[in-house]
């Protein structure tokens, strides 16, 4: 005779579970996005070329990625609000530490490293893992899909915020104001714990049902699953892509824009503009993913973003052109998020999914690495920004491909009773 299944209800209500992660992704990815405003500033006092700054950031971009495997495990054993609050003190220190450093080793270590990993610590592979032990499997890509857009609106609401810090307290001062803001991550944090058991003595891990057998999995069986699983490898490749080309267009773009005669405040429009339509692009896809297969999904956002920049480079580069082109990329910008991740807890369940999360997650920093450096790289030998342009294009069309190949199915050792 089989054993009673445990009830299952969630540890936290769902509107608590998406306020705090709302308001943290808010925080961490709205001051990342302004990242590419202290270029010229940075570059010009000091007296840097653009690739050593774009380096620094795409070393961010790496350490993120890299370490995004082992705070999602952290997160899954240890539970997600200490990871967040250890992160929200590498974030404002990090920012501090930019602020400060006059040599480009010494601005590696406070962008690149410490946030690094401070954002490996309080984006998305973290708080998807609350998510997904708290939410419905039926109600699970909604609930990314809002989360995904609240951290659309901390591009939208923190690029003109930063923009106005430069303005009035120069660029180093702007650096330590948001190091202050950085730290509200900290109470945000305690809205997410959760106890080890329920007042029932249902594990955090079960008290959502899914296809995964009731049976303990070890960390390493659960990657060494994902890994062998060819619908996580494609995932993955198709992730390298949009890491590759929402960060070159996020860091570049002012400077892009600046070689094009464009003034910095049409910059400034563009990024607050991409965050703005990123909240809708993020939610509706969320929405749409509860009805519609993820994977096509997926390969429509990529092709969308390759026709996207396409027209965009052919038609003349004017402050109108800019922010239609914006509006578009928004739409399509973070819109890959909720639809990833939600395939990986379909996929796998949800007892690992941070640290999945965060090993798919490091396939797109690892794009996000190269597509920031070559940025800045090409820049210098070439003086344009062509070269990296037509390469984005190009892997649009090879990620749209690869998600085909993508399927929604629970793996066989899931389905089993």
């Amino acid at each position: 005779m089989s054993k009673p299944t445990s009830p299952s209800i969630p540890l936290l209500p769902i509107t608590q579970v998406l306020l705090f992660s709302g308001l943290i992704v808010t925080l961490s990815m709205g001051v990342r996005h302004g990242f590419g405003l202290w270029l010229a500033p940075i570059t010009r006092a000091h007296g840097w070329s653009v690739e050593s700054f774009a380096l620094a950031l795409a070393l961010q971009n790496l350490v993120w990625g890299l370490s995004g495997p082992f705070t999602g495990m952290w997160a899954d054993r240890q539970g997600a609000p200490r990871v967040l609050m250890v992160g929200g003190l590498l974030y404002a220190a990090g920012l501090g530490w930019m602020a400060l450093a006059d040599t480009p080793f010494s601005f590696v270590l406070g962008s690149g490293l410490l946030i690094g990993l401070a954002q490996s610590c309080t984006t998305y592979a973290v708080v998807y893992g609350v998510i997904g032990r708290n939410i419905p499997p039926h109600r699970r890509s909604w609930a990314m899909g809002l989360t995904a857009a609240a951290g659309s609106f901390g591009q939208f609401l923190m690029v003109p915020v930063s923009n106005q810090f430069i303005h009035q307290l120069d660029w180093q001062g702007a650096l330590w104001a948001l190091s202050l803001c950085a730290l509200l991550i900290l109470p945000f944090a305690t809205g997410l714990r959760q106890p080890k058991t329920s007042s029932l003595g249902i594990d955090p891990i079960q008290t959502v049902t899914t296809a995964r057998p009731t049976g303990p999995q070890s960390t390493k069986e659960a990657l060494l699953e994902a890994l062998g699983t060819p619908s996580f490898l494609w995932l993955s490749a198709g992730y390298f892509v949009c890491g590759f080309q929402v960060v070159f267009i996020g860091v570049h773009m002012p400077s892009f824009l600046k070689d094009q005669g464009l003034s910095p405040e049409v910059a400034t429009t563009s990024l607050a503009l991409i965050g703005l339509f990123n909240i809708f692009g993020t939610y509706g896809v969320g929405l749409l993913g509860q009805h519609w297969p993820k994977n096509r999904l997926l390969s429509g956002i990529y092709a969308s973003r390759a026709v996207a920049i396409s027209v965009f480079l052919a038609l003349p580069i004017t402050a109108l052109s800019v922010e239609i082109f914006s509006a578009v990329i928004g739409l399509l910008w973070l819109s890959t998020v909720p639809p990833t991740n939600a395939l990986v807890a379909q996929i796998f369940g949800v007892k690992h999914l941070s640290m999945l999360g965060g090993v798919v997650f490091l396939s797109h920093q690892l794009g996000s690495f190269l597509g920031v450096w070559l940025g800045g790289r090409l820049h210098d030998l070439s003086g344009s920004y062509d070269i990296v342009w037509w390469i984005s294009i190009a892997l649009g069309v090879v990620a749209a491909l690869f998600n085909t190949a993508v399927r929604e199915a629970p793996t066989d050792k899931q389905t089993r009773p």
